[in-house]
């Protein structure tokens, strides 16, 4: 297990070889390297091809020290994964197996069926009594009556309700200018016409005289009327009726309430 794991590992073990290989190769090219050429390889030696190509050779000589080392590390893992192994196999063989034993199957017998009752055919006489006993029937039509009555009930309730509550009643307050002829009106006597008349729907407020000029005063008076009953058109149509005392009828303000 353990060997075929370092099989898949990415671990070059066959590296000295090649290194081996090149080292021959540049001693070839180059010649041996020697002791005097260690030695001339100081900080006043001439750099050149030779001088590269010894630097290189001991860099090449350093990496096959540390590929040894490796290897010594690699063949240290493998004894202690083989002892590991032999470890394991070991308590595998001593420990006891136990065989699973399955469940016993209780034989269970098929249930026997059983058949429904059988209806028994009602008699004639029966179906009659069935017939003649309505145990719904009568209560029903008497809810339905019942429920008739209530709803009639309410209904007369809600419109009698309807009929004596009062409808909104749309009304307007209206200010109106009334204008005399001259100075000479007397103004009593023109509010006093004006207050004479009675409409259904009409009411009549407050008063006040507001100077125009030239001693000419107009009179303004408040009414409030009911739209449906009382217009515009009718009180400037009676208020002119008073020729000797208005000379016109003018609205001031209208407002709805």
């Amino acid at each position: 297990m353990a060997t075929n794991f370092l099989v898949h590992e990415k671990i070059w073990f066959d590296k000295f070889k090649y290194d081996d290989a090149e080292r021959k190769f540049y001693e070839q090219m180059n010649g041996p390297v020697t002791a005097g050429s260690h030695q001339s390889s100081g900080p006043g030696a001439s750099s050149g091809p030779g001088g590269d190509h010894s630097e290189l050779i001991v860099r090449i000589a350093s990496l096959e020290v540390e590929n040894q080392n490796l290897r010594g590390v690699v063949q240290d893992m493998q004894q202690a994964i083989s002892k590991l192994e032999v470890r394991l196999s070991t308590l595998e063989k001593s420990s006891p197996t136990h065989r699973a034993t399955a469940p016993q199957t209780q034989h269970v017998s098929p249930m026997r069926q059983v058949d429904p009752p059988t209806k028994k055919a009602a008699t004639p006489a029966e179906d009659d009594e069935d017939d003649d006993i309505d145990l719904f029937g009568s209560d029903e039509e008497e809810e339905d009556k019942e429920a008739a009555r209530l709803r009639e009930e309410r209904l007369r309730q809600y419109a009698e309700k309807k009929a004596k509550k009062p409808s909104l009643v749309a009304k307007s307050s209206i200010l109106l200018d009334v204008k005399p002829w001259d100075d000479e009106t007397d103004m009593a006597q023109l509010e006093t016409c004006v207050r004479s008349i009675r409409l259904d729907g009409l009411v009549w407020g407050g008063s006040k005289l507001v100077p125009v000029g030239y001693g000419i005063r107009k009179l303004q008076i408040q009414c409030v009327v009911e739209d449906d009953k009382v217009g515009t058109d009718l009180l400037e149509e009676e208020i002119t009726k008073f020729e000797e005392h208005v000379q016109s009828v003018d609205i001031a303000a209208f407002n709805k309430i």
